[in-house]
């Protein structure tokens, strides 16, 4: 039975809750249990959107330094891959997620948003990737994704200095995506996921899986790669459904299944 991690779902929605008081600090067991509610999420076919939430006051302060402090070369060198492993499980996941931000989004936890397709945050929250401070550098995603998000020199500056990020500031340079009072963080995450519950799900997958893996490499591979996740499609029941009801309603009428 999982204790810092939970997946709970409703209407469609699964939001994969941490609960490790006081800060949802990121320790080996939370982020197996992490990996474990994301699998779950993969295979569970009730599931047609993630939310990824710490709770009311904070969504996580970052990886438990305490736990990792007394690693040398050897032990870290294992505990890394298993860390950004258990980021890389959402980042992997074939559905719609959104970071739902409260408090702290920092190191690990910051790393942990950014795996998420979106993030939305309450307007007294504080991003960033502090790990400089600690006199290392993000592990998990941090020096990569925020990169590709916010470009390099922006990520350079928020890496470099280690500053907390004021959410107003992140939502200029694109390290959130929307901000709102924060005792709305959780029901904006939900009114976004709620859009695709009813939605064409291997469509959605696909359009991911193009986006994402075309950014890893250039564009003519990418448009490769689009042009053979397009014609999959039409293997799909939801194409035919949409294509037919498109043709005799209009646009925005179907009623998809999810296969």
């Amino acid at each position: 039975m999982a204790e810092f991690v939970k997946l709970e779902v409703e209407d469609g929605i699964g939001t994969i809750r941490l609960q490790r008081p006081p800060m949802n600090a990121i320790n080996r067991q939370l982020q197996a249990e992490l990996r474990a509610a994301a699998y779950e999420a993969r295979d569970r076919d009730d599931v047609k959107a993630v939310i990824v939430y710490g709770g009311e006051k904070v969504f996580a302060a970052g990886a438990d330094v305490k736990e990792f402090a007394p690693m040398d070369y050897n032990a870290i060198a294992d505990y890394g891959p298993e860390l950004s492993g258990a980021i890389t499980a959402i980042a992997e996941l074939p559905m719609p997620t959104v970071a739902a931000i409260t408090g702290y989004a920092l190191g690990g936890g910051y790393e942990l948003a950014l795996a998420c397709d979106r993030r939305i945050c309450g307007d007294n929250s504080k991003v960033g990737q502090p790990e400089i401070l600690l006199g290392i550098i993000p592990g998990a995603g941090g020096t990569q994704r925020l990169a590709r998000l916010v470009g390099p020199a922006k990520a350079k500056d928020i890496v470099y200095t280690g500053r907390f990020v004021g959410a107003e500031e992140a939502l200029a340079i694109g390290m959130v995506d929307q901000v709102v009072a924060p005792d709305d963080v959780y029901k904006a995450a939900r009114d976004w996921a709620g859009q695709f519950t009813g939605a064409a799900s291997r469509a959605l997958a696909a359009a991911k899986a193009a986006i994402d893996g075309g950014l890893d490499g250039d564009l003519a591979n990418g448009l490769k790669l689009e042009t053979a996740l397009f014609a999959a499609l039409f293997n799909t029941e939801d194409r035919t459904t949409g294509m037919a009801s498109f043709i005799e309603n209009g646009p925005g009428k179907a009623q998809f299944n999810g296969r």
